[in-house]
């Protein structure tokens, strides 16, 4: 998995390459962890994440729940095998996606 992280004042943008599973998303919330505190517009894009796992969206609900107390945060460009997984576990009732 790959990260590219862009920050510009309160907005953070991540681009997530690969594979978000049991053994990457521990960067990614390592990544999170780092670098949430003022931000209040979160965005990520998922236009080359090729799978996402239970422990990936794990990550993604933890932000979610932060980013609920401070800002916003949108997924973007999420592919139909990633669309399906967030349709079958609920997780398009609970997240933003574009």
């Amino acid at each position: 998995m790959e990260i590219k992280k862009d920050a510009n004042g309160s907005d953070l943008d991540l681009v997530v390459s690969g594979r978000l599973d049991t053994t990457t998303a521990p960067q990614l919330e390592s990544v999170l962890k780092d670098s949430l505190n003022g931000v209040s517009s979160l965005a990520f894009d998922f236009s080359n994440l090729e799978y996402i796992s239970s422990a990936g969206l794990r990550v993604l609900l933890s932000a979610q729940k932060t980013m609920n107390k401070q800002g916003k945060m949108v997924i973007r460009h999420a592919n139909s095998v990633v669309m399906e997984v967030f349709e079958v576990t609920g997780f398009t009732d609970i997240l933003t996606i574009e």
